[in-house]
């Protein structure tokens, strides 16, 4: 059984100073915040999610829920303009100043209709990363909890597309390294290459697969793996997309509940799509 741990943290909501800006490929940038607010800081799963709160690009302003001792409570003036994102890595420095990063797809990936963040393309999350100057301020919540990466898994198989990279390359660093890792990731096309670095290549059999080179892929390669009886299958990225992917799982190949676990990080159309939900509504979890 592929065994993994939860853990809760203190809801603290953070107001954050961007220190510097990175473009890792031409459609992702890497955001890195430091804050006092930061000092204590916990993401260790490797799907750990937080509310990234962005200004009214209207106005400029930055509104972000106040958390009070019986809650959390919404300002009565201002936009509140928020969206889910993995941490991609903190690193604290007892001696200096804690730093987030965030990576931000910039717009569509090719072949699809937006981001998670923002499904229509060019909304306010990904305007606002591609602005981004040092002294900008954000606020991040979060997170609430940890599904930590399972420790007694032989083979794991990562999916993902652009948005879910920052979550793949978490998966890499916290697996076991006597896990054999296969990993799928369904990109726009080979420029999207350059977020991995020499390291993470090496860490897994990766199969990159470029949707300039036509629909159905993804679906056609997770069809062709030979998934051992204790395999753990982790997939994120586009809902509609990883609907056949998990049909696939659950009723072809057979795999337990605890052995595959498939989340929609948005879905073509949708805005502001809650991960949570099924990624298949007609078969829900």
């Amino acid at each position: 059984m592929a065994t993994r741990d939860h853990l809760r943290h203190e809801m603290a909501i953070r107001r954050l100073t961007v220190s510097h800006v990175e473009q890792i490929t031409p459609s992702i940038v890497r955001v890195t915040l430091i804050g006092d607010a930061l000092g204590d800081f916990s993401a260790p799963g490797p799907t750990d999610h937080v509310k990234v709160f962005f200004p009214d690009p209207a106005t400029g302003i930055l509104t972000v829920p106040e958390l009070r001792a019986d809650g959390i409570h919404r300002p009565a003036e201002g936009v509140i303009i928020s969206r889910d994102y993995t941490p991609r890595r903190f690193r604290p420095a007892p001696f200096g100043a804690a730093e987030l990063d965030i990576d931000f797809v910039l717009h569509a990936p090719e072949g699809t209709h937006g981001t998670p963040q923002d499904p229509a393309g060019g909304g306010p999350a990904s305007a606002w990363a591609a602005s981004a100057r040092p002294g900008d301020q954000i606020a991040v919540a979060g997170p609430r909890g940890s599904r930590l990466a399972p420790r007694d898994v032989r083979e794991v198989v990562l999916i993902a597309d652009e948005t879910a990279l920052p979550a793949f390359t978490r998966w890499l660093t916290m697996l076991p390294e006597s896990t054999r890792i296969t990993g799928l990731l369904d990109v726009a096309d080979e420029e999207v290459e350059a977020y991995l670095d020499d390291e993470q290549t090496a860490r897994a059999s990766i199969e990159w697969l470029y949707r300039t080179d036509g629909p159905g892929q993804l679906e056609e390669a997770v069809r062709s793996l030979e998934l051992g009886p204790d395999v753990y299958v982790w997939a994120a990225g586009e809902a509609s997309a990883l609907a056949p992917v998990r049909r696939h799982l659950k009723h072809d190949v057979g795999l337990r509940p605890d052995q595959f676990d498939v989340q929609g990080y948005w879905r073509r159309g949708v805005v502001n799509f809650d991960h949570h939900a099924p990624v298949d509504p007609s078969d829900p979890d």
